[in-house]
């Protein structure tokens, strides 16, 4: 059984450059982070007021970045 992996040319078939494309994962990988670290410094009050508790926090970093 042969195995292809077409992971590694992506970037490039679709025409952005490896620069493009890491600076595009650097954004959205401090997007995560942001976000993540804003909803951590709500109180839990504040959490539920907006509809999320902590264990929630990480999902919607996620979410929001894609």
């Amino acid at each position: 059984m042969a195995a292809v992996n077409t992971n590694s040319v992506a970037a490039f078939v679709s025409g952005k450059g490896l620069i493009a494309t890491t600076f595009e994962a650097f954004q959205r990988w401090n997007d995560v982070r942001r976000t993540r670290a804003v909803l951590s410094k709500l109180s839990d009050r504040e959490l539920t007021d907006i509809g999320l508790c902590r264990g929630d926090i990480e999902d919607v970093a996620q979410k929001t970045a894609f």
